[in-house]
């Protein structure tokens, strides 16, 4: 079984660049953020032309998450449970049960700066999101986290010391997901230092690999130990008109 997650930056504008990417790598569930649109601008039969079902979530031109599974497409749930109010109301967090597996797509509040308002929402986000995922089912909870999880995750640890993405509390939020039981199964293929998802639009950043380790697989360690690879198609974040963020691969071994 093939998993990917990928911030795709606009699917409007990307996605021939996706449906090009499914039909040469034939992934089995397709994790989506920030598609910026609303869910008739989708174009959900290019998927469906494929043999996938299609889940999107999207309210308007920010935000935007989606599932796309060719494994089954059951009990899709839209954001946290409970009611859905202001802010939490965002289209971030979409997940539904594909090939056995509770499958979440996620897309976490950027934080903007350590003193913006935004920063408090990111941190109370992640809290949610750490009491929305159950532990005790096979589980694969991917996406853009907007945190690097350690300063190997930084292309220039200090040069971030003082901003977003990699302040400790954010790290703890992490590390909070991970005491709930759950394994960031991109380190336990990828240990290397310089492996990044996320790379800025400046000129050079992505040529030199100055960039983040932003887009996580967090899974449970009955998924864990399926697992055989994870890679990083860096060759998507070249080319014309790219997303900012390369497409994150989980490999698995049928149950």
């Amino acid at each position: 079984m093939r998993i990917v997650s990928w911030n795709v930056n606009s699917i409007r504008t990307r996605r021939d660049r996706v449906v090009d990417w499914l039909t040469r790598h034939q992934p089995d569930i397709v994790l989506l953020q920030e598609t910026k649109c609303v869910d008739d601008d989708l174009g959900a039969e290019a998927f469906e032309a494929l043999g996938y079902e299609v889940a999107h979530w999207g309210i308007n031109h920010w935000n935007g998450v989606a599932i796309i599974s060719r494994v089954g497409l059951a009990s899709v749930q839209k954001g946290f449970p409970g009611a859905q109010r202001s802010p939490y109301d965002e289209a971030r967090f979409l997940s539904a049960t594909c090939g056995g597996l509770r499958v979440h797509s996620i897309y976490v509040p950027n934080g903007r700066e350590l003193d913006d308002p935004h920063y408090l929402f990111k941190l109370v986000w992640l809290e949610r999101l750490r009491a929305a995922i159950d532990p005790d089912q096979p589980t694969v909870a991917a996406g853009d986290f907007n945190v690097a999880p350690a300063d190997a995750d930084i292309y220039d640890p200090k040069r971030w010391r003082r901003r977003t993405h990699a302040s400790p509390p954010e790290r703890a939020a992490i590390d909070a997901l991970l005491d709930r039981g759950l394994i960031d199964v991109t380190r336990r293929h990828l240990p290397e230092p310089e492996t990044f998802t996320w790379w800025s639009y400046r000129p050079g950043q992505f040529e030199k690999n100055q960039g983040l380790r932003i887009d996580l697989a967090l899974v449970t360690p009955d998924v864990a130990s399926r697992s055989t690879g994870v890679w990083i198609d860096t060759d998507e974040r070249a080319g014309e008109r790219p997303s900012d963020h390369a497409p994150l691969v989980l490999d698995l071994d049928n149950p």
